[in-house]
């Protein structure tokens, strides 16, 4: 398999990597940068849990090839916490009760920056369309949204 050199920002850090043509950023995450937040559900782009921000717009990193990335700069959502902190969106599921297993958790924070980024003060209906993509088997999404609105509060 033939191998690449790639620049990529990853959570505000510059990494220089070698990665093979059939290698995945969800791979490239996990794999060699241990970003192990950033979940792989299904491998289809289906369930949203590996869910990343790419130059700002939410990517499914399962469908995303690692060198397509080339240039491009990454958050997963390790990068949404500063100075060991955690940021407003995630306290705010927290509070909510939003969060229960926890493995779609990743991919809900990502997309719901997403959106914040774009529009600061949602409405329900903009919320549940920005989370379309994220599949969550346990909380039926109403804490889920309730921590949105909660964050957008802040």
């Amino acid at each position: 398999m033939a191998e690449h050199q790639i620049a990529i920002k990853v959570n505000g850090r510059r990494e220089q990597l070698r990665v093979s043509s059939n290698q995945t950023l969800l791979g490239l995450l996990r794999e060699q940068l241990s970003l192990t937040g950033t979940k792989n559900g299904c491998h289809a782009g289906e369930c949203g849990a590996c869910t990343v921000l790419m130059n700002g717009e939410p990517v499914n990193s399962c469908l995303v090839l690692a060198v397509e990335c080339d240039g491009a700069e990454i958050i997963t959502v390790e990068g949404l916490a500063h100075d060991q902190q955690l940021s407003v969106l995630q306290q705010a599921l927290i509070d909510s009760g939003a969060v229960q297993c926890g493995f779609c958790t990743p991919g809900m924070l990502i997309s719901a920056r997403a959106l914040l980024d774009r529009n600061p003060h949602p409405s329900d209906t903009e919320i549940q369309e920005a989370l379309v993509g994220n599949l969550c088997r346990c909380t039926g999404y109403v804490r889920i949204i309730e921590g949105i609105k909660q964050a957008a509060r802040s």
